[in-house]
């Protein structure tokens, strides 16, 4: 079965993170991505973290399956040849360089244009166009300037990084979205053209809902779900609001059996008005169905705090998952608290190919996550990250360069 990226080659000249996780989860739809990477040395995330020495890290593992890797000096004449004829073989090409740094290359858009009208040119930038535009970017500087860790946290504390790569994976998946959109396009136009992925705007567009509440409190001064409505005051943008829901559905993460012990034995309990009768009963507060300080969503409101520590007296007697099995019984919507280690030993997860354990030549078997979007006539096969420069020569010979050209390119250390 032809999977749904086949016949795509992409040009990948990215590193670390937000670059990879688009372009592997092109190669994952089958698209055929050639990484670009500096011999000797290559992606810097080969070296970082390593838990293995001398062996790629799990960093660079994890960002880089279903790719072929070549090394290329794009600054050496003989290299910068190998690369227009690249540029002019391939569909796609994707970027995380500093700005400027293509067009310091010799390969502004205008050159690529001149090369191949029909290529697509894919960039993370930190910044979209604007004062910021030449900043450097890392994660936790795009959680922070796109609106993420201004509204995490609990409201007596500091504004806090969440650990979800949001800044990197997420500007990297939204450029991925961008890139098949202009390939569609170009079916009907037969021209190229570019995608810009800002993280800061990737990370706002993940944070909309803090954005729709900056309108709600101009408006009216309070956030009847914020945990402030009923205890504290509101300021002129909008508070760390700890874990209530976002959704206007008032949940909260509670204690569960163990809870002294092991960090992570906690459920999150949204108290849902449609199965208010039923939570009363699970907890046995039977009397609150009827009472008029909790009948209703208006009343409870300035008692959810009350409401939950209710609720965890109950929740401390039973294990995380022995409360999702009773409250799974009355449509009660909870969540437990999974760990990495639960996560990684999840049976269901390995089943689905969300988790996936790969064979790798140096390091042996290691776990990865696997592709989240699901296609029923394109299953995606996960297969490991290449080691460096492993398919220069096999690249060079599709492109038609004979075995004594690609032994003089190694000869003049262009490759």
């Amino acid at each position: 079965m032809s999977k749904a990226l086949e016949g795509v080659r992409v040009l990948d000249f990215t590193h670390v993170q937000s670059g990879p996780t688009c372009t592997q989860l092109l190669a994952w739809f089958g698209a055929d991505v050639i990484k670009v990477e500096r011999a000797g040395e290559g992606d810097a995330t080969r070296a970082q973290l390593r838990d293995i020495p001398g062996v790629d890290s799990l960093y660079f593992t994890m960002l880089n399956h279903n790719k072929r890797s070549i090394t290329l000096d794009a600054k050496h004449p003989a290299g910068k040849e190998v690369l227009e004829t690249l540029i002019r073989d391939c569909d796609v090409l994707v970027e995380n360089f500093a700005p400027g740094a293509l067009d310091r290359m010799g390969f502004s858009w205008e050159r690529i244009q001149a090369l191949n009208p029909r290529m697509i040119v894919a960039s993370v930038k930190g910044f979209g166009p604007g004062p910021y535009e030449h900043c450097k970017v890392y994660e936790n500087v795009a959680q922070c300037t796109g609106g993420s860790a201004s509204t995490t946290g609990f409201d007596d504390g500091p504004p806090v990084v969440t650990g979800a790569q949001i800044g990197d994976s997420g500007s990297g998946l939204h450029l991925a979205l961008g890139i098949v959109t202009a390939l569609y396009q170009r079916q009907a136009t037969g021209r190229g053209q570019r995608v810009l992925t800002a993280m800061q705007d990737a990370v706002l567009n993940l944070c909309r809902v803090k954005l729709r509440d900056q309108q709600r409190l101009e408006r009216n001064g309070v956030m009847e779900e914020y945990p402030q409505y009923a205890f504290g005051e509101f300021g002129s943008a909008v508070p760390r609001a700890g874990n209530a829901s976002g959704g206007g559905q008032p949940g909260w993460i509670l204690k569960c059996k163990g809870w002294d012990s092991d960090p992570n034995a906690y459920i999150y309990f949204i108290a849902q008005a449609a199965v208010w009768p039923a939570i009363c009963r699970v907890i046995g507060r039977e009397e609150w169905i009827t009472h008029p300080d909790f009948a209703t969503p208006r009343a409870r409101l300035p008692r959810l705090m009350e409401i939950f520590a209710t609720i965890e007296e109950w929740t401390k007697t039973l294990t995380k998952f022995e409360v999702m099995d009773i409250l799974n019984q009355y449509d009660i919507p909870c969540g437990p608290i999974l760990s990495m280690k639960e996560i990684a030993e999840e049976p269901s997860l390995r089943a689905t190919g969300t988790i996936v354990e790969v064979e790798h030549p140096e390091r042996g078997s290691y776990l990865t996550v696997g592709n989240p979007i699901k296609l029923s006539d394109s299953p995606t096969e996960v297969r490991r990250s290449p080691l460096l420069g492993e398919h220069t020569d096999e690249v060079l010979a599709q492109l038609g360069y004979s075995a004594a050209q690609i032994a003089a390119l190694r000869e003049q250390r262009a490759i």
